[in-house]
């Protein structure tokens, strides 16, 4: 089969297309087609060896996957042939086939096609654990979206307003803010020509925002979490900007604000159960057409280089997903 080889720790444009032998699930696994994968920006780190996981070398990376079974192994008795599931394996969903463990597939809605299956897992999966599970958002509350033009951004104003919020998405073009604005965002703002919190306060009324949802990192967090009010939560998810912000504590001593981290992936593992619950709400508000993921590139594994480099260089916007059967 075809798969997207990692031999080295360094640089994305080293991947290289192989070909490797078909896997064989053992006990308790599952092989999986993989009909769709989603490219996300730890994906890159990982080839870099600049994420929390270093898997050892040589290693498939891709953490997200739609397909459908074709095996079995000894013990599964959850799945058959012919099963269409999906699953965050963590690595491995940038080749043909996958395996893994069967207690990490989940069913997947016939109705809800491949590719926003995979455009949905680890985005959406993060974003309502952070909105629902660690801010506590309630409906009529205040959001605020940094990076609202990115894959986690796009999901955060979806769900967002799933929930009941009112979204203020802030991003750097006129392009991704007209996404976020066909996404459903009340209001938005381009941090690269208005004052960040300047314009959060205006919105606001002065009374700033209940939920910041920080995937960026770098310059804007602090004026963010400055933009909160009374009670104010800041959700800590990741740092695109490549650069982690030094936060003077004394902000969250002022207006009670609390910073929450939000690590989906080690929560999912210790908490499956609930972490498969919400997925399966995910899939189905995407099926009721209530949620709808930001597929802006559908690419063949020869494409998988580039993309990461994209994404690392903060150029690409919505989701891009993988077609492995593709060239």
């Amino acid at each position: 089969m075809r798969a997207l080889l990692c031999t080295e720790f360094g640089p994305v444009s080293n991947l290289r297309v192989s070909e490797v032998p078909d896997p064989v699930p053992g006990d308790g696994e599952v092989l999986v087609r993989v009909e769709a994968a989603g490219l996300n920006y730890p994906d890159g780190l990982m080839v870099q060896g600049k994420y929390q996981v270093r898997p050892p070398l040589p290693f498939v990376p891709g953490m997200e996957l739609a397909g459908v079974v074709e095996a079995v192994g000894k013990g599964v008795d959850a799945f058959v042939p012919g099963d269409p599931v999906m699953a965050v394996p963590g690595a491995g969903a940038f080749a043909e086939r996958c395996v893994l463990p069967a207690d990490q597939v989940l069913p997947r809605p016939a109705s809800l096609p491949p590719d926003l299956a995979a455009a949905s897992l680890l985005t959406h999966g993060t974003t309502l654990h952070a909105l629902e599970d660690r801010a506590r958002l309630r409906s009529g509350e205040t959001l605020l979206v940094l990076g609202a033009g990115g894959g986690v951004g796009t999901a955060a104003v979806g769900i967002g307003k799933l929930l009941g919020a009112k979204v203020i998405a802030a991003a750097s073009s006129a392009a991704r803010l007209e996404t976020c604005r066909r996404l459903g965002a009340d209001f938005t703002v381009d941090y690269t020509t208005e004052d960040l919190r300047e314009r959060v306060k205006f919105l606001t009324q002065g009374r700033g925002v209940d939920v910041v949802f920080d995937p960026v990192g770098g310059a804007l967090s602090e004026a963010a979490l400055r933009s909160t009010g009374w009670g104010g939560r800041f959700l800590v998810v990741g740092f695109a900007a490549g650069e982690i912000p030094r936060i003077p504590l004394n902000l969250a001593l002022l207006n009670a604000r609390s910073i929450l981290g939000v690590y989906w992936g080690d929560w999912s593992r210790r908490e499956p159960r609930k972490s498969a619950d919400e997925l399966s709400r995910i899939a189905a508000w995407i099926c009721e057409k209530r949620l709808s993921p930001v597929v802006t590139a559908r690419l063949g594994l020869s494409g998988v280089p580039g993309a990461l480099e994209d994404l690392l260089a903060r150029r690409a916007h919505g989701k891009l997903v993988v077609l492995p059967g593709g060239p």
